[in-house]
């Protein structure tokens, strides 16, 4: 009989939301509860496993107690054979670990686990080399490339394995500073890699930086942005280079690796939290200033969880503004931009054709799927 194992960091991604930029560390965990983040990890899990139980509801799915993994087994409809034991509320990065060990030992076909770039880096750590393994997004930052674009797309890409019609292929694991990445400045590190089942379109691809010959795309962007906004309208902008150059363009700080909002050419509001957007769109009309990802693509839910499927819905489609450079469009070799809110009507809602603001005067349509 096939058996998978599932490992869920239950706090993974909970700082996205209320703009801290990370989940790693008590303190910031500590600090993302008190600033009213939830957990979506372990229901991004769930998830996962749906098109699992649909094409095999007999798996054997072997997971550790409570939140790391017996919660979503449950809820996505098996019944689940659970290992080890965990302090409630209180699970550790060794405990990830000890499980993914565990999971090992005991042979299972495919370990799914549930989490960002620091899950990855403890997966990596503990597996034996060339374990098949896959990564359910469900982190703030995910530059890995050992991640599903989404949780459904994790679910079927572990299916499509199990029926030995998608091959392993070896993916880095990568992680950041988030100290440093809080105050905008990007120390990426390689770890390790893991292998993992590979489908086109199903897998995130690494997180690539931008290179400093698109500064002056950006500059050309930026003037073409400022020149179209409208007086009395928010402006919200998206972490990210090309972003930051709109910012520059009007003479404001941009908040590099945070969510940022300007009016009538001043900034109105630094480094917001998603519950600060909501309330800001309860007193005036606004507009999303986006820019893709690169090597990797997403629009939405990779590293601007703070721009959440709510804010999204208030805006509006037509009041987002998709900004890139030529150069980073044609590095993603024609592969669609993604969006992966967690939210599946919003995401439905973003798919489709955006006119791209790639220079001065000058766009380019491009396909976005969720």
């Amino acid at each position: 009989m096939t058996r998978i194992g599932l490992i869920v960091n239950p706090l993974a991604g909970i700082g996205g939301r209320v703009g801290l930029k990370g989940s790693d560390g008590i303190e910031t965990q500590r600090r993302a509860l008190e600033l009213g983040a939830t957990p979506e990890a372990p229901q991004r899990a769930a998830l996962s496993l749906l098109p699992l139980f649909q094409f095999d509801p007999t798996l054997e799915v072997f997971t550790p107690p409570l939140e790391m993994g017996e919660t979503s087994v449950r809820q996505a409809g098996f019944a689940p054979n659970v290992i080890g034991g965990i302090r409630p509320s209180a699970t550790t990065a060794e405990d990830t670990r000890q499980a993914a060990r565990e999971l090992a030992a005991r042979g299972v076909d495919l370990i799914l686990f549930a989490g960002g770039d620091g899950t990855a880096r403890d997966i990596c750590a503990a597996l034996p080399a060339q374990f098949p393994c896959l990564g359910i997004p469900a982190g703030v930052k995910i530059h890995s490339a050992v991640y599903a674009t989404n949780p459904k797309h994790a679910g079927e890409l572990a299916a499509m394995f199990l029926q030995g019609k998608a091959r392993l292929r070896e993916a880095e694991v990568l992680d950041l500073d988030e100290a440093a990445y809080r105050d905008g400045r990007v120390n990426v590190r390689l770890y390790g890699t893991l292998f993992v089942p590979h489908r086109p379109l199903l897998l995130q691809n690494q997180k690539m930086p931008s290179p400093e010959s698109e500064a002056y795309q950006a500059e050309a962007i930026a003037a073409e942005v400022v020149e179209q906004m409208q007086a009395g309208v928010a402006y919200i902008l998206a972490p990210g280079t090309t972003t930051r150059a709109v910012a520059q363009a009007l003479n404001v700080e941009k908040t590099l690796v945070g969510v940022d909002v300007v009016r009538d050419g001043e900034l109105i509001a630094k480094d917001v939290t998603q519950a600060q957007l909501l309330n800001l769109l309860e007193t005036m009309p606004a507009k999303i200033i986006v820019t893709p990802i690169g090597g990797q693509g997403f629009l939405f839910g990779r590293g601007n969880q703070q721009i959440g499927a709510e804010v999204i819905r208030k805006v509006g489609r037509g009041n987002i503004i998709v900004v890139g450079t030529a150069d980073k469009l044609r590095a993603l070799r024609m592969q669609p931009l993604l969006v992966d809110t967690g939210d599946t009507e919003v995401d439905k809602l973003i798919e489709g054709y955006f006119a791209v603001v790639t220079g001065y005067r000058e766009s380019m349509m491009y396909k976005v799927v969720a």
